[in-house]
């Protein structure tokens, strides 16, 4: 099925732009009622407010070989502990402004000690090759 985009405001067939998506695999505009979706295992993904959806991605796709395509992606892409513990601690950090201490932080975010630890270490990890990488930003102002 062929979608390049929804058809223009007030048009025949037009719709509320909230009825439409893209599909991930090709990002063809796909109208909601023709969208084919699949719940994939994602360790980057966390819910923003509740816990028990992290860890899943829902992929959307324009087909039936495109759904099977993105499907096959995440099969094959591990699962890293570490970064969901990570994207766990960041979303229980986003609603303090000072410092908390690592044992709130577990209990907050539903991790023991360890597993907040080595989030943060994870994270902290990724910053340093992304820094090595690309630089300090700001740093030539």
């Amino acid at each position: 099925m062929d979608h390049d985009e929804p058809p223009a405001d007030g048009g025949p067939g037009a719709h509320d732009a909230r009825e439409y998506d893209l599909c991930d695999h090709c990002g063809s505009v796909v109208p909601g009622e023709d969208l084919l979706g699949a719940l994939v295992p994602d360790s980057s993904a966390v819910h923003a407010i509740d816990p028990g959806l992290d860890g899943r991605r829902v992929v959307t796709a324009c087909s039936a070989e495109h759904l099977a395509a993105l499907v096959d992606v995440y099969r094959h892409r591990p699962f890293v502990d570490e970064e969901q513990w990570a994207a766990k601690v960041c979303r229980t950090l986003a609603d303090y402004d000072e410092p908390v201490p690592l044992s709130l932080v577990a209990a907050l975010s539903g991790l023991s000690e360890d597993q907040a630890q080595r989030g943060v270490d994870w994270h902290n990890e990724r910053a340093r090759e992304w820094r090595s990488r690309y630089g300090h930003p700001g740093a030539d102002d």
